[in-house]
């Protein structure tokens, strides 16, 4: 359900730009959402068609980029992505990582009219 909020808070950030663009429409927005954020597509896309009734959003287009995650051996420095839900590192087997992405969660651009 965390969806709703984070849909809300995409809708004020995305009116507010649009608005100092001094923009009627607003077509199309990019985000940026890693795997490791926990949240589904479809549901903000939902959520988004909802609250963007009868704003200058409604029916604009949201394109998800998914970075995929990536993490960092604090013992080697190797930097490799998991790989079916194994966070040990490949080159040493060392078992301390960084998250390095995956966490991502932000508006990348929008296209207004």
């Amino acid at each position: 359900m965390h969806e709703f909020s984070i849909t809300q808070s995409i809708l004020s950030i995305v009116l507010e730009k649009a608005d100092e663009a001094r923009a009627s429409k607003i077509s199309k927005i990019n985000l940026v959402i890693g795997d490791l954020a926990g949240i589904v597509d479809d549901c903000v896309e939902f959520y988004f068609s909802f609250l963007s009734k009868d704003t200058a959003a409604a029916g604009a287009v949201l394109s998800f980029h998914r970075p995929q995650t990536q993490l960092s051996c604090r013992d080697c420095g190797a930097v490799f992505s998991p790989t079916n839900g194994n966070w040990s590192c490949p080159s040493c087997r060392g078992p301390s990582v960084d998250i390095i992405s995956g966490r991502e969660l932000y508006v990348e651009s929008i296209e207004v009219e």
